[in-house]
């Protein structure tokens, strides 16, 4: 087993005991909960006649199922349902919520980080699978199940297996138009959504330091998606600079020099023994789009869709099934792929520097005709700040919808859902059959960039052959 790695010092960091099942209870840091995964936990607890042990260490949001357009109360019955039950719980449990009111309220990914809980060493569980997130901090952070999420409440402490560690080294200097979405999916693709079976990942290397925190929010959020328990990039200057500049360090003077040696502590030895190390050349990427119904079905822009018969045995009849539904054929690249609707947003690409990234594309040019397209804001304050610098302004008159904050899209448990067989240009994490709301629909996941070029052509185009401003046959627009 692994010795050495930041996986083991905050896993030994934080075990209270080792149970008679095998599993080590866990103590819990920081305990995210949202408005869908926790109502059944807080009545599991109210059946026992038990409190909520740590309200401190717990922090609440609405994001699922919220709406993103009209936030008039009450929402539509499970909505408003699921509200209210978070609502109470927290009031009565003393825990802080941040609702639309509070101009704080976001996806609970984005809200954790933005606001400076969200620290290196630390335990981090919800009931969310892709909480994977937290470790762009140099966190141990896992997705729990209900019954796990009233363990939290009840104990602060959680029971798990401890799992081996994989260390993937992304080497060079990462291309024109490559982000940390592509970085992602070139792993999984070459790993596969359960090669990361057993394993937590750490990532490391020249591509991976070069990332700055929203691009390695975005790698760790899809750990989940290679079949990894958790994923985690060691603590650093970019890390550091990130939680100096949050709330709960303004708010508390001191702290940030008292924890930083602990963050320095926990960082992987250079001597550190891993279960599994995988090398990638982060110069080989260029940017990726799935052509099928799970994120290892994914090729880099310029690469044809592979044959079924040239994929492993038991990858084959997956490939038949996802190209047909799908509508694509082997050795066809992906681009000129016909797209019906672009969606910017989701815990893995909502934040501001990925908007940043999308608006430099659209700024100037416009989406096309045939496409919908929306721009979901990880966050209140993502959308504050967003609004600030003026690229809201740069999204509608593209002719982006800009909504409000929440799941939106990525999972389909509002009224933003695809109609019928509709292809959608998504930023978000999941192309699973059915998962953007319509079992006929279509998703192709790519980075914010891709979905900005794609909602401006109507077509899966590459971002780096966007024609110049002033082109014969290009929108009117700025260079990309």
């Amino acid at each position: 087993m692994s010795e050495g790695t930041l996986y083991d010092k905050v896993w030994d960091a934080h075990r209270v005991t080792t149970l008679p099942n095998g599993q080590d209870q866990l103590f819990v840091g920081l305990h995210l909960i949202h408005e869908v995964t926790s109502p059944q936990a807080f009545s599991m607890l109210a059946e026992r006649e038990m409190d909520v042990a740590r309200p401190e260490l717990t922090l609440g949001t609405v994001d699922h199922i919220v709406p993103t357009d009209d936030r008039t109360r009450p929402y539509d019955d499970a909505a408003e349902e699921m509200m209210q039950s978070l609502e109470q719980n927290a009031a009565e449990a003393g825990i802080e919520l941040l609702d639309p009111t509070t101009g704080d309220q976001g996806i609970v990914h984005v809200v954790g980080p933005e606001q400076g809980l969200t620290q290196p060493g630390k335990t981090i569980v919800c009931g969310d699978s892709h909480t994977a997130t937290h470790g762009a901090f140099g966190a141990l952070a896992f997705g729990i199940g209900t019954s796990q999420i009233r363990d939290v409440l009840a104990t602060g402490t959680v029971a798990m297996e401890k799992k081996a560690v994989r260390h993937i080294e992304v080497t060079g200097e990462l291309g024109e138009g490559v982000t940390a979405k592509d970085v992602i999916l070139g792993i999984i693709r070459r790993l596969g959504t359960d090669g990361g079976v057993g394993y937590v990942y750490e990532y490391g290397g020249e591509a991976i330091e070069a990332l700055d925190m929203a691009g390695r929010m975005s790698l760790c959020n899809m750990s989940i998606e290679g079949g990894a328990r958790a994923g985690y990039v060691n603590p650093d200057e970019t890390t550091y600079a990130w939680l100096e500049s949050t709330d709960y360090f303004e708010d508390n003077p001191g702290e940030f020099e008292r924890l930083r040696p602990y963050w320095e502590s926990v960082r992987s030895d250079a001597d550190a023994d891993y279960d599994d190390v995988v090398t990638v050349d982060g110069t080989a990427l260029e940017p990726m789009v799935t052509w099928g119904t799970t994120p290892e079905q994914g090729v880099g822009i310029t690469d044809p869709v592979p044959e079924p018969s040239s994929l492993p045995e038991d990858k084959r009849q997956r490939a038949r099934d996802a190209q047909a539904h799908m509508g694509v054929e082997p050795g066809e690249t992906m681009e000129g792929y016909p797209v019906d609707v672009a969606f910017l947003g989701s815990c893995t690409n909502a934040r501001l520097p990925d908007l940043r990234r999308a608006a430099s594309v659209l700024d100037g040019r416009t989406v096309h005709d045939s496409v919908r397209a929306l721009v979901v804001p990880g966050s209140q304050r993502v959308s504050t700040a967003a609004e600030a610098e003026g690229l809201r302004e740069t999204f509608v008159e593209a002719g982006f919808e800009w909504r409000e904050p929440g799941c939106s899209m990525c999972l389909a448990m509002n009224d933003d859902q695809l109609v019928g067989d509709e292809v959608c240009a998504s930023s978000s994490n999941r192309n699973f059959v059915g998962r953007q709301g319509s079992s006929a629909g279509r998703t192709v996941l790519m980075n914010p960039s891709m979905v900005a070029a794609a909602a401006v052509a109507g077509e899966v185009t590459d971002v780096r052959d966007l024609p110049p401003t002033g082109t014969p046959g290009s929108q009117p627009g700025v260079s990309v």
